[in-house]
C-alpha cells in the first residue's frame, strides 16, 4: 500500500463537476493498493498516518498529529501510485491491485479512519476525479508499506 500524504489548509474532490468531498485543515491522502495488501497492512498504514507528527506546535516544530489539531482526512484512491516507469515512456500499472481487491481495501481504510474518530471525506473509487488543494508548506510525505 502506498499513501501520498499532503498536509493541506483545504482540499476537495469532484466528479462530473460536483464536489463529493471537502475538508479544511488536515491531510489529503492519495491511496494506492497492490494485490498483496491486506487489512493488516491497511491498519498499520492508517496508524502510521494518524500518529505522524506533521503539524507545527506553538514553537514551529512538527510535533503535532492530525488528532492533536482535530484535523480532517480527504482520502482519494490513486492506482497510479504503483506506476512502473523503468522501461520506455509509457508507465506500466501491473503492480496496481485488481480493482475489486483495491476497492475493498480502500473502503476498509475509509471505515477504519472514521472509526478512529477522524472527520473523513473521500473520493469515488474508479471515477475520473478532479482534486483541488492548498498544500500547507508544502509538506508531502510518501508512505510505502514495503518500507515500514
Amino acid at each position: 500500500m502506498r499513501c501520498l500524504v499532503q498536509r493541506v489548509l483545504s482540499a476537495s474532490v469532484s466528479v462530473e463537476g460536483k464536489t463529493i468531498g471537502s475538508i479544511e485543515k488536515g491531510y489529503l491522502v492519495l491511496l494506492g493498493v497492490k494485490n498483496t495488501d491486506t487489512e493488516a497492512v491497511a491498519d498499520k498504514m492508517l496508524k502510521k498516518i494518524l500518529d505522524a507528527r506533521l503539524f507545527e506546535d506553538e514553537n514551529g516544530k512538527t510535533n503535532l498529529s492530525i488528532r492533536d489539531i482535530s484535523g480532517s482526512l480527504l482520502i482519494v484512491s490513486q492506482f497510479t501510485l504503483y506506476a512502473d516507469t523503468k522501461k520506455g515512456n509509457r508507465p506500466s500499472f501491473i503492480q496496481a491491485g485488481d480493482p475489486a481487491h483495491a476497492n475493498a481495501l480502500y473502503e476498509y481504510f475509509l471505515k477504519k479512519a472514521e472509526e478512529a474518530g477522524i472527520h473523513t471525506e473521500h473520493g469515488e473509487f474508479g471515477a475520473d476525479m478532479k482534486v483541488s488543494l492548498i498544500n500547507d508548506g508544502p509538506f508531502t510525505i510518501m508512505y510505502d508499506s514495503d518500507a515500514m
